[in-house]
C-alpha cells in the first residue's frame, strides 16, 4: 500500500510536505501498574533476593555488614 505523500490545502496549493498519519486508539495500557509491569517486577526482585542470599552463604557475612566495609 503506497502513501500519499503529498496534499492539497484549502486553497486548492500543493503542499509536498505535509502529510498527516492515520489516527488510531491504543487500548493496550503503558503506564502504571500493568499485569505485565507486575510480572517483570517480581521476577527481577525474585532474581535480587536469591543474589542477596548467595552473597551471604558465599561471603559468611550479612549485605549491611559488606557495605560497611566498603565505605
Amino acid at each position: 500500500m503506497a502513501q500519499r505523500t503529498s496534499i492539497v490545502d484549502d486553497r486548492g496549493l500543493l503542499n509536498n510536505f505535509a502529510y498527516e498519519p492515520p489516527m488510531y486508539v491504543d487500548e493496550e495500557q503503558r503506564f502504571g501498574f500493568t499485569e505485565f509491569a507486575e510480572k517483570w517486577n517480581g521476577r527481577f526482585a525474585m532474581i535480587g533476593f536469591v543474589l542477596l542470599l548467595a552473597i551471604e552463604v558465599a561471603t559468611g557475612q550479612g549485605f549491611i555488614s559488606i557495605l560497611r566495609s566498603i565505605a
